[in-house]
């Protein structure tokens, strides 16, 4: 049952004021994750909800056993403060979007106050770990096109720190013979990137044998046809290999395409990067989102202490 007012010309104004598809399918999705909770959890419209509700709701996504918004099944994951917030959120902007219409929705925006966010300890796996995860698609891969595409992959995610969605949205013309990349992060902001020697070695092994006349980068090889204009390698399917990389090279700790970025952040500040360099790299509004990737490994903090703690004998 959608019973959530306006919701259609709230993702309108969304898209009208420059936000991306994929932000605008985030804030609906979001939003189907709390008329799920309206329909199924408390069984109350929503002109009738009060901020009780919106406590309820919090509760809701502290859960375990909470129904997910896309298949509507119940999901034993706990959400983490970040994702708990980021829904929020999209509530916070779905009722000020409301209130800014002078629809007067039944509780104001101010009443939906974020958690507080649990801050991890950054786990960056050791650097010859990652550098075994960037070259395992040689090892483990039986296709040679799918072997020097995914080596590619992975190559250009750390020499560069993008995102994996501005990796697999890559253009053939947004790289330039220098290793510049140019990339339409998010939000619609424009950035350099730039690929280290050994990664523009390996793109270029990749196109010689990539077999494609499409305007993507990165082509995927199963199905039909692949020299469709726009069509890409999906997210699952490259977080899929790097699980199953780190799997068989008995890696313990969890491995990502965000660990990749998060890997390049932290060794450039261990080399003695600029943190405000590193936030242009990463394509990060504020400095404050950058202090939050950078965190030195145990092992460099513990270098830092005794090479420069006073009471430390030289």
């Amino acid at each position: 049952m959608n019973q959530l007012p306006y919701l259609d010309d709230f993702i309108l104004n969304l898209k009208a004021n420059n936000f991306s598809e994929e932000t605008a399918y985030n804030y609906e999705r979001d939003l189907n994750t709390f008329e799920t909770f309206l329909n199924e959890d408390i069984k109350t419209p929503f002109n009738r909800i009060n901020k009780t509700d919106i406590l309820r709701y919090k509760a809701y996504l502290a859960s375990s056993d909470r129904k997910t918004s896309v298949s509507g099944e119940k999901t034993n994951k706990k959400l983490s403060s970040y994702s708990i917030n980021r829904m929020l959120s999209a509530l916070r902007s779905y009722l000020k979007f409301m209130e800014d219409m002078d629809h007067d929705p039944p509780v104001s925006s101010g009443a939906v106050k974020l958690i507080k966010n649990i801050k991890k300890h950054a786990q960056i796996p050791e650097f010859g770990e990652l550098i075994k995860i960037i070259e395992a698609p040689m090892k483990y891969e039986d296709d040679e096109r799918v072997a020097l595409r995914n080596r590619a992959m992975l190559e250009t995610l750390f020499a560069t720190g993008m995102r994996i969605s501005e990796l697999l949205s890559l253009k053939v013309n947004q790289i330039d013979q220098t290793g510049r990349v140019y990339i339409l992060g998010k939000g619609k902001k424009q950035r350099f990137a730039y690929l280290t020697p050994r990664a523009v070695t390996h793109l270029k092994n990749y196109m010689a044998k990539r077999n494609s006349t499409s305007e993507m980068l990165f082509v995927p090889y199963r199905g039909r046809n692949n020299n469709e204009k726009n069509k890409k390698i999906s997210t699952n399917y490259l977080q899929f290999k790097i699980k199953k990389y780190r799997e068989l090279l008995d890696i313990n700790l969890p491995i990502s395409a965000h660990t990749l970025r998060h890997g390049f952040a932290t060794y450039l500040a261990e080399n003695g990067a600029n943190p405000a360099a590193i936030q242009i790299l990463l394509g990060h509004e504020s400095l404050d989102t950058t202090t939050r990737y950078v965190h030195a490994s145990d092992k460099f903090a513990e270098k830092t202490h005794h090479d420069f703690h006073p009471l430390f004998e030289k």
